[in-house]
């Protein structure tokens, strides 16, 4: 039996690049006790895959995770037709025995059985019912410690994150104010997910952005950027404002060598009082199917949205990750097998 995965076959030199690449076909090996056979239905592409690889080895099969259907099963927690969540990284089909499998941060990792979602593709357990749902989940609710009538700001608002954070936002009654990265996604924001102040960072004065937006000031900041602009946000914030640090795209396409200097930011922090708390949200992998459960009821209920953008063929993974940089598609990326 074969399979296909793609290696990790060059370390990134700025925006990654197809001959970072290689696709190749390979022998699975004999299964064992223990082991199970899993068939990737769909893959996972996220921006961290950037920033992890900076400290990965060549020659690896690319990271990610994946919704499996397990096909042979010689392991007791695992029953032919389930379907799975695993870090199986980039590959059609896996032979391993799940107390094994490791997660993108060296992590065991082992799958997880998933629950039945109804009428909710099994593709929204790599984005609004997996990690990202439940990034959102606790970033928001636990790091930020929102209240009603706050002042709310996301950046990557039409990220598969960060749509969601301005969503719980929005139900909490929240002034809730995104920045995002094209005229489209603007208006996704504004007309699908009636977001109060949404701008468009590229073509807009950020300082001017929140000075109309925010004329009370801001208490509370997901922050999926870093960099310059979030510099400009925490001037802008209240005394005892809050900041959620999710991610740091600006950063991730910089030379590991020769990365910039952070803005001069620490009198702000000091001054205003800023609390700034950054998190993996493996933090909560003992609490991981109570986000997949409450994301899954609002989704139900018609209260939370989500846009997924789903490209077919296994062989589309790495254009796929390359146009996350590019800001080719907005909502959750995923590769359909």
């Amino acid at each position: 039996m074969k399979c296909s995965r793609f290696i990790f076959q060059k370390r990134f030199e700025g925006l990654p690049k197809k001959s970072d690449f290689k696709l190749v076909e390979e022998k699975l090996p004999q299964m064992k006790d223990g082991d199970v056979l899993f068939e990737a239905l769909y893959l996972s592409v996220d921006p961290y895959f950037r920033f992890r690889c900076k400290s990965l080895p060549t020659g690896i099969t690319m990271i990610g995770s994946q919704v499996a259907r397990v096909v042979e099963s010689r392991h007791a927690d695992y029953k032919v037709g389930d379907n799975v969540v695993g870090d199986f990284g980039w590959r059609t089909k896996t032979i391993v025995n799940p107390d094994t499998v490791k997660g993108p941060f060296d992590n065991i990792s082992k799958p997880y059985v998933l629950p039945d979602f109804g009428f909710v593709p099994l593709s929204t357990a790599l984005g609004v019912l997996g990690v990202n749902g439940n990034t959102a989940w606790f970033g928001f609710w636990e790091i930020l410690n929102p209240k009603p009538h706050e002042t709310l700001v996301v950046t990557t608002a039409a990220g598969a994150v960060g749509s969601l954070v301005v969503q719980y936002g929005k139900m909490l009654g929240m002034n809730v104010i995104g920045f995002t990265g094209s005229d489209k996604k603007v208006k996704w924001l504004k007309d699908e997910l009636k977001i109060n102040h949404v701008f468009n960072y590229k073509t807009t004065d950020i300082e001017e952005a929140l000075n109309l937006a925010a004329p009370n000031g801001v208490d509370c900041y997901f922050d999926n950027v870093g960099g310059n602009m979030s510099s400009i946000i925490y001037k802008s914030m209240n005394k005892f404002g809050r900041v959620s640090v999710c991610g740091s795209i600006s950063s991730y396409n910089e030379d590991i060598e020769k990365p910039n200097l952070a803005p001069a930011v620490q009198e702000t922090i000091l001054v205003k009082e800023l609390k700034l708390e950054g998190f993996i949200v493996l933090r909560w992998l003992d609490r991981w199917f109570q986000g997949i459960q409450r994301n899954l009821e609002l989704i139900k209920e018609g209260k939370i949205v989500y846009k997924e953008a789903v490209f077919k063929g296994f062989d589309k993974m790495d254009e796929t990750f390359i146009g996350l940089f590019k800001g080719d598609n907005f909502g959750k990326a995923v590769v359909e097998v």
